[in-house]
């Protein structure tokens, strides 16, 4: 209803203007430099050297360092498997096998590497493993063999040369801990029916193959992999392909089925996937070719729980087969959904694994984000059927054309899965916007780095981040838009065959890309595609193109947060990129408003008189505006403040029209800027004055939300209608408009009367949650933990248990903090998330901070230095330091624990370190100026008469 009076009044006020405006793209692959040479005179420093065992002596041997030498080559494993799902006479929990790789020799050669971690290997003849001739005996005898546990080898020396081009076997027998660490071969628990259950499964990425069996574990040393399963009879093994044989046998007095898999397809060793479990299954058969199956808790299934996946996967999957020309590679695909998961999903070939939060649908529990979660998580882990596992990356360095791809691409996935939902302009929330806050910092690093910057697990394991995942979508994005999609699939679908069951790096892409747009008629670059791109991946950071509206000139300059810093990673490309650039302009001459129509990876100012009339058509006829670019206007205009290129008070103006905004896109961008201003001065004098202009800018959406839905008690029907209607109500009781608290303290007192009734709509459940706990006490506290103990659905388990974290009252925050590391309480999988909703409260955030740093040596003995959580965690409890006292804790915390270390959260520390560095000075020049804005504002309310106003 609103939606549809939207587009009528949005078509009006577009025919009032249409012969004013004139439409003018130019692809400016060449834009004025500001060199920036004075600030990268600095010596090039690109990464903190690998972390040494100060107990080891430096050494230049092979099994010292972190990558494998090219001497050997994998072809295929035959690997047997027994996990354990009893507990064993000394309290644990473990797994049997045996593994038989055949490699190739390369060169020739005396000594053996492969990966092998935290595993017990069977000695033969006294050495860890055994060496025969593919065809014949005679290989070498084995002269010595150890673990080194530092680089993670198996190492094997040799009393005579392996021959180059002969292929040899390397049997080995072990024994390792079914551990509920979340990495290699793990155990999972969980409660069903009052009973608890034990499965066995897997997570390979990046590292951790080398924890299940020994292994070449590099993503470029593919092979085949031949698996068999040994399981509890009653259980159900599953693995990378279908089953070729089940059988029933007793091994030692002991009854257990014996699961043989069909030899999978040449992979890489992460991608490799087994699970144990008593799940089922709902199912369906592509055209009779390609087996789909849905994998829970049966309790799941059995309540309708995987029928939302079910029904979208198969269409996801026809839209990449036809995207990329290439048929789905494999007989089946199984998803399956997991207790406990480190991930929000992995992309194993043929049997991916998912938190339960990002495959699992309850219509009656599930809110409208969980869905839009669903469809944009399994479209990313389909498309890596293709991009990461047909075709993989050569080394982590170039990470990005993995998840790069994948992030982009769901997008496509989602909208052809669900078309009305208008889900490819949220690219620019989720991934552009998200990236651009990372790569301004000059602790960033090029989307593709040096090899010898990325060795160790825990450097791998940095690569998993927002430049990876956020920046590669978004340059992918802008490459495929200046190419055109026709071209941009072109060049894929050529890469693709090229390179199928192989690895490549980014410059081959590059190359298939060029062809394609040589190979058609009318698509002419100024530069080649290499020349373009790799300013984009090679370099890090970002330019802001300012365009001078009265004398058309473009410059551009590399963007940094505090625009002072000195960047020493030098480049070999000054900090200049090929931007693309579509602008449009409207009006007389002499008063033309110019907008940057922008879908590159840039950020765009203007001279001050068009700052000035973007402002006011905001105010004044904000829907002449596209959608997306309200959005843009709004986050560039705030960054730009924050990095002191613009005006402070500037920016605030373009928050202003916001009481005419009903739109969700450029109300999210607002928010989050807006936010990071709550987390800068809500402990302070300015936090009032700000409380009162937000609760101003939003009463218009409360009410209209409230008018629509009849006192709240329905939903929109539009997709992104219903996001806008959660900010209304969030931000409304945030900031204390009258009657919305009274709304979500009734509701959740409803509940508590009748906790088998909630009368809550899904999509409100996390606010209304979340603030009836925060104005509540213990009683709403225990019975928001009750609730969440109870939950059957983990959608809902997820909305009380950051819920939970909105308390005001200390001493439950504290005793949140310490059930976050009990397991019996918090799963592992959620502990540092749980720590992060604490410290996103304001009373909670110094809590936080003294808990982990009391901790940090216990965080790092249970997570590991690879685990992808520590950046998050870091980034987390430090959001709020814009002190120099907190400065100087922070520069404490790095120092007390530098002998424990940071692992993957080396560089959120930094960054960490680096922000609040850059808010402290910003705070000092512009913080009365806020309160000055604010104050004045509260003062001086807008006169809403003759306002073009889309929705009253």
């Amino acid at each position: 209803m609103g939606k549809g009076y939207y587009i009528r009044k949005h078509e009006a006020m577009a025919a009032i203007i249409l012969a004013a405006v004139a439409l003018v793209t130019i692809v400016a692959l060449s834009v004025v430099y500001n060199r920036e040479k004075s600030r990268n005179s600095a010596k090039w420093t690109n990464a903190s050297p690998p972390a040494v065992n100060p107990t080891r002596k430096a050494s230049n041997d092979p099994w010292d360092k972190y990558r494998l030498p090219d001497t050997l080559s994998p072809i295929s494993y035959n690997i047997t498997l027994w996990p354990r799902l009893q507990i064993n006479s000394d309290g644990m929990y473990i797994f049997t096998g045996s593994s038989k790789v055949l490699f190739t020799c390369e060169k020739e050669t005396d000594l053996i590497l492969i990966h092998c971690n935290k595993l017990n290997l069977t000695l033969f003849n006294g050495h860890h493993a055994n060496l025969t001739e593919r065809s014949k005996p005679g290989a070498p005898r084995i002269r010595n063999s150890w673990l080194q546990v530092e680089t993670q080898y198996l190492v094997i020396q040799l009393e005579g040369s392996l021959t180059p081009g002969k292929s040899y076997w390397l049997h080995t027998e072990f024994t390792g801990e079914l551990a509920d660490d979340l990495e290699g071969f793990y155990r999972s628990e969980y409660m069903e029916d009052g009973q608890k259950k034990i499965i066995a499964i897997t997570q390979m990425q990046a590292t951790y193959a080398r924890k299940a069996f020994p292994c070449f574990d590099e993503p470029g040393m593919k092979a085949t992999f031949q698996i068999t399963l040994i399981h509890d009879r009653g259980t159900t093994a599953l693995s990378n392909n279908l089953e070729a044989s089940t059988e029933d046998i007793v091994i030692e007095g002991v009854p257990v089925t014996r699961t043989e898999f069909l030899p999978t397809k040449k992979m890489s060793s992460y991608l490799v996937a087994f699970v144990v479990s008593d799940f089922t299954y709902i199912k369906r058969k592509d055209n009779n070719r390609v087996l789909v199956r849905i994998w829970a808790r049966k309790k799941a299934i059995e309540d309708g729980q995987g029928d939302y996946a079910l029904n979208v996967t198969q269409p996801i999957l026809e839209f990449f087969e036809n995207y990329y020309n290439t048929s789905y590679p494999l007989l089946k695909s199984d998803q399956i959904a997991l207790p406990d998961f480190n991930s929000g999903a992995m992309e194993n070939w043929g049997l991916v694994t998912y938190r339960e939060t990002a495959l699992l649908y309850n219509p009656q529990m599930s809110a409208n984000g969980n869905k839009q979660r669903i469809v944009t998580v399994v479209s990313h882990e389909l498309a890596h059927m293709w991009f990461g596992n047909l075709v993989t990356l050569k080394w982590w360095n170039d990470l990005w054309l993995n998840e790069g791809f994948a992030s982009y691409v769901e997008y496509l996935g989602a909208h052809h899965a669900q078309p009305t939902w208008n889900i490819k302009d949220q690219i620019i929330l989720y991934d552009l916007q998200r990236a651009f806050a990372v790569d301004s910092l000059t602790s960033s690093h090029p989307l593709s780095r040096k090899e010898e910057e990325v060795n160790t697990p825990s450097e791998i394991s940095e690569m998993f981040n927002t430049i990876s995942y956020s920046k590669g979508a978004a340059v992918l994005k802008m490459l495929s838009e200046f190419l055109t999609e026709a071209v941009f699939a072109k060049g894929l679908r050529n890469y693709l065959q090229q390179f199928s069951f192989g690895s490549s790096v980014h410059s081959d892409l590059w190359d298939h890309l060029q062809k394609a747009v040589d190979e058609t008629p009318g698509v002419k670059l100024p530069y080649n595609v290499h020349e373009i791109m790799n300013r984009w991946i090679l370099q890090m950071g970002f330019p802001v193109v300012t365009i001078d509206t009265r004398t058309g000139n473009v410059s551009q300059r590399h963007f940094l947060l505090e625009k002072e810093a000195v960047v020493e990673r030098t480049s070999e490309f000054n900090y200049e990129w090929f931007v693309p650039i579509k602008w449009m302009k409207s009006g007389q001459p002499q008063d033309q408003l110019w907008l940057v129509q922008k879908s590159g990876y840039f950020r765009v100012n203007y001279d001050q008189e068009n700052w000035e009339r973007l402002i006011s058509q905001l105010e004044f006829g904000s829907q002449v505006i596209p959608v997306v670019n309200r959005a843009q206007i709004l986050d560039d205009a705030f960054n730009l403040a924050r990095a002191s290129i613009l005006n402070i008070t500037l920016a605030l103006r373009t928050t202003k029209y916001l009481i005419h905004e009903r739109e969700y896109i450029p109300w999210e961008a607002a928010l989050r800027n807006l936010n990071y201003f709550i987390k800068l001065f809500d402990r302070s004098e300015v936090y009032g004055a700000l409380q009162a202009y937000l609760k101003r800018q939003v009463k218009p959406l409360f009410d209209y939300y409230g008018s629509m839905s009849k006192n709240w008690t329905m939903v929109p029907d539009g997709h992104t209608d219903q996001f806008t209607q959660i900010i209304a109500l969030s931000l409304a009781c945030g900031t204390g408009v009258e009657g919305c608290r009274e709304i979500t303290k009734g509701w959740f007192k409803k509940w508590m009367q009748d906790p088998q009734f909630n009368p809550i709509h899904p999509n409100l459940r996390s606010t209304v949650y979340c603030d009836a706990i925060s104005a509540g006490g213990a009683d709403e506290w225990n019975f928001g933990w009750q609730m969440f103990q109870k939950a059957t659905v983990a959608a809902e388990a997820v909305k009380l248990r950051a819920a939970l974290a909105c308390t005001k009252v200390p001493w439950l925050l504290n005793r949140y903090l310490e059930y976050s590391i009990n397991p019996e309480k918090i799963r592992k999988q959620d502990a540092t998330s749980t720590i992060g909703y604490i410290a996103n409260n304001v009373i909670g955030q110094p809590l936080a901070w003294n808990f982990v740093q009391a901790n940090w040596e216990y965080f790092f003995k249970v997570y590991g230095t690879g685990s992808f959580t520590f950046s998050s965690l870091i980034s987390d409890i430090t959001n709020r330091f814009n002190t120099p006292f907190e400065l100087g804790q922070l520069k404490r915390f790095q120092k007390d624990n530098a002998e424990t270390g940071f692992g993957s959260g080396t560089q959120a520390l930094q960054q960490a370190i680096e922000k609040t560095t850059a808010k402290i000075k910003w705070l000092a020049e512009n913080k009365e100026a806020v309160l000055r804005w604010f104050l004045a504002e509260s003062e001086n309310p807008p006169k809403l008469t003759g306002i073009p106003h889309a929705l009253t």
